[in-house]
Formats: C-alpha cells, structure tokens, sequence
C-alpha cells in the first residue's frame, strides 16, 4: 500500500441469473457531502481508517521482524523480513481476487465489506499480543479481511451515483483522497507508538483504528446503496449451499495439510514464501489464457487484450517499486538515514506517511492539469509509462547517497528518502488512475465485472517477484541493489513509450 487498489471479480462458469434486481441509488439531489451523496462520507471515512490501519501496521512490520527479540521483534534478518512483508501482500491481493466473487455470488457488497472490515480488527486485535503465534495468527485474519474488504468498497462508491450523474469522478476524487489522508495518518501514529512504547502498541492503534472505521460504517449504512442482505448476482439456493460447503471444507483441509506439514518440518516459511510466488506467477497465467481462449470473447475485443498485457506487465514493474517503500527502504531509513528534520527527531517510520502526504497533494494538481490540457494530454498507455519510469527513478536516486558507503555507520540526510517518495507518489498517481481506466474500457463485456481482478493479480505478481529478489536486500551493497531494480523499471517504462504507436493503434477507444 502504499496507495489503494479497489475492484475485483474471478472467473465464473457460467454467469447465474440475478435473484434480486440490484438497489436503486439514493435519489439524485443527495448533496450532504460536498455536493456529494451522503454514503460517499460513510465510504470514504471506512477507507480512510481501513487504509489507517493496514498502512500504518505495514509501515512498522518490516521493522518489527528485523528487530533484536530482545526489543520486542521477531529477530529476522534484512532480507528475511523483507521477503515475509512481501508475501503478506501478495496473500493480500490474491484473496482479494476471491473477495469479489464472495460479494458477487454469496454476500453482498455490503455484507461483504462488513465482514471483511471485522477479520481486519480482529487481526490487529490479535496482533497486539506479544507473541510469535498471535503475530502469524493476526495477519492471516487481515488478508482474509482486507480480500473481502477492498474489492467491494469502490463497487458500492459508483452504487450511489446513476450512470449519468455527471458527479461521478468527483467522488472518486474525494474517495481517493480518504484512502491517502487514511495512508499519511496511519504511519505517523502507529510508528511513534511503536518506536516509544512498543511494536505491539503500534499494531494496538491499527485496531482501534479499524474499529472506528467499522462503527462509522454501520452508522451510516442507511446512506449506502447495495446493502441488502442478498448478492446482486446471488448462486441458486442449493447452488449457494454446496458453494459455502466447499469454502469450508476446502479452508478447513488446507489449515490440516498446512499444520501437519509445518509439524513435520517441510513446510518452512521460505517454502510458504516460494509457493506464493508461484501462484502469483500462475494464476495472472491462466486467467489471461482463460480469456483469449473465451468463446465468449470477439476479435475485436481479443485484440484489445493484447496491449492490455503490456499495461499489465508494466503495473507489476511499477509495484514492484512502489511496495517496497513499506519494505526495503524502511530498512534502508531505520539504519542508513537521519530521522531529524530541522532540529525534529522522529520515528524512521515516518518516512512512510510521506508518500500518502504527497499523494494528497499532487492528485487534485495532476488532474487540473490533464483537464487544462483536454484532448493534447498524453496518452494512456504514456501516463503509465511515465510513471513506471519514475518509480525505477525513485530508486535510482537512492544510489547517490549510498554509493561507496557500507555497514550501518553512514547517515544520509532526510531529504533524499523523502524526494524518493516524491517521485514513487507522483509514478503511482499517473499510473494507478490511467492503469484502472483503462483496464474498464479494454475490458471485453463478457468480462466486464470480472477483469479488474487481472489488475489485482498484477500487484499480487509484483508482491510475488518482490518475495523472491528483497532475499538479496543486505547481501549486495545498496547501491546495487537499488541502482539495478531502479534501472529494470526505467527500462520497462521506456520500452512501454516505444511500444506507444502500436498501442494507441490497438487500445481505441483509450484515449
């Protein structure tokens, strides 16, 4: 996180006859928030503590596994914990692809979003009691949580406006800006906490900040459009029956396979961390081979899902950048920067609060400025190489400062982590709003709801390749290691511009 990824679906067999018509929107004169529908303040004020709570505890997680157990970590090494922070996200954005379908077929938006809000306390909750068990406990309870969460949440923003409510963008505006302020509050809080009392005191005010988010929701769920009970496109009664049976026994088989193969040695957590990988790598795999081969599928609508692989790959090297600034450049702050600005001490956590700050700023500015321009603004599939090519900047501007500099002994000042984040929040914001358009517009309609769970599965895949290459974080100089995967993604975004010609030509009607 990091900034927020908000809409997903999976494949289905065959697409079930609606039991109950979805529910209306809230008249379209409700203006009680900023111009805005009412639920839109009940929406965006769950995402600011949900994204609070998730940030502000992965903000201290790398920190809390590399850390002495005699302070109250779990004593990992660098790479390590960077590795297990990594495969905790790709578990995150996997689930997520399930958490769609659940809502869809199952619960409901809201339910949905109700539930998964509740897993989502109950980890930090379990997260605050100082042991190894609690810990591992407490973030299964989150990602199952957060994969129910936030699939849904950006499905229920566009529930409360008509499709030719004008107002629209406008509201993910606000809503977007939640998800950023909720991104900039939650390191600031949880990193003090955890750097003056404790990591479990951090991971204490993740939890109560989730609460708040739940409370305020149910508060307002009469403003909310989407709440019954049922699922818009709900299973057949015995169909739905068998469905949750299968959940069960197949959650309930893989807790025994998994308990009995950590009991007997071979599941360690390296191998969890490989087997991660691999399902990141293969599930995007199939789901594209999936489509292609649809029948469902035209031509025409096959040929636009061929530079959507471009956006796609682009997406998982622009990730692959953004997540470690919860990873390996809060390593790189907690040991090799100043935390001191002015005469200022502060947590190296709260490097992390950076980037949300400067999400919240430039968004309004990035989008005056493509409205200012109109029609002569770049390009799509430009914006997303752009900030591609950013990203591998904000860690190519991390060599200057450690070049020829070892060990733990050399402090590099403030300003050159935070004008890194300054590059990755500008990257994320050109990428994350032109990369999400776009992939509604190339979508084909038989997979309209569902192919936004190809973007997810791209942040799953750059958590899974990100699992695997911050093992080699503390083995090479830091130089190398930021100065090569700043490189690859500069590369990449090049390579996306180059291709640009190509694809203007096949992504019509992307502008």
């Amino acid at each position: 996180m990091a900034p927020s990824r908000s809409r997903s679906g999976v494949p289905a067999l065959s697409r079930p006859t609606p039991q109950a018509a979805p529910q209306a929107p809230p008249p379209g004169d409700d203006r009680a928030f900023f111009g805005q529908p009412r639920g839109l303040l009940t929406l965006s004020g769950l995402e600011v503590w949900e994204r609070f709570s998730f940030l502000g505890m992965q903000a201290i997680l790398v920190l809390y596994f590399a850390d002495a157990v005699a302070r109250g970590g779990m004593g990992m090494d660098p790479g390590t914990a960077a590795s297990v922070s990594a495969a905790y996200g790709t578990l995150v954005y996997l689930v997520s692809v399930a958490g769609g379908w659940l809502a869809d077929r199952i619960l409901g938006s809201y339910r949905a979003v109700l539930w998964g809000g509740i897993l989502i306390a109950c980890g930090h909750y379990s997260m605050a009691v100082p042991t190894d068990v609690m810990t591992w406990v407490g973030l299964g309870l989150i990602s199952a949580g957060t994969g129910l969460l936030k699939p849904n949440v950006a499905n229920m923003v566009g529930k409360l406006y008509r499709t030719e409510d004008d107002r629209r963008d406008a509201g993910f505006a606000l809503y977007y800006m939640g998800i950023n302020i909720g991104a900039f509050l939650g390191p600031l809080i949880t990193g003090w906490l955890g750097d003056h009392k404790g990591w479990h005191w951090g991971f204490s005010a993740a939890a109560i900040g989730m609460t708040f988010g739940l409370i305020q929701y149910v508060a307002g769920r009469r403003h909310l459009a989407g709440r019954k009970a049922s699922a818009e496109y709900a299973l057949p009664r015995a169909a739905m029956r068998r469905a949750v049976l299968l959940i069960v026994l197949g959650l309930l088989a893989f807790a025994l396979v998994a308990g009995v193969l950590a009991a007997v040695g071979w599941l360690t957590m390296d191998r969890f961390v490989d087997l991660l990988t691999l399902i990141s790598v293969i599930a995007p795999v199939v789901y594209f081979v999936w489509m292609f081969r649809s029948p469902r599928v035209s031509a025409e609508e096959r040929g636009r899902l061929r530079p959507y692989v471009v956006l796609f790959l682009a997406s998982v090297a622009f990730n692959f950048i953004l997540f470690q600034a919860y990873s390996t450049m809060m390593l790189l702050a907690s040991t090799n920067a100043r935390t001191e600005i002015l005469g200022f001490h502060f947590p190296a956590s709260w490097y992390a609060s950076a980037l949300g700050a400067f999400e919240v700023a430039l968004a309004p500015v990035v989008a005056a400025v493509w409205a200012r321009m109109g029609h002569r603004q770049p390009h799509a599939s430009n914006k997303i190489a752009l900030g591609v090519v950013l990203g591998g900047l904000s860690f190519l501007l991390m060599v200057l400062p450690t070049a020829g500099h070892e060990g733990d002994s050399y402090k590099m000042a403030a300003w050159w982590i935070v004008g890194s984040y300054l590059l990755l929040g500008l990257g994320d914001i050109l990428l994350e709003t032109s990369g999400m358009s776009a992939t509604t517009k190339l979508a084909p309609k038989a997979f309209a709801s569902q192919t936004m769970a190809l973007w997810f599965l791209s942040l799953a895949l750059a958590n899974g390749i990100q699992a695997q290459v911050v093992k080699l974080y503390g083995t090479v100089s830091n130089a190398a290691y930021f100065g090569v995967n700043g490189a690859i993604a500069v590369a990449v975004g090049l390579a996306v511009i180059a291709a640009a010609p190509w694809l203007r030509r096949t992504m019509h009607p992307v502008h």
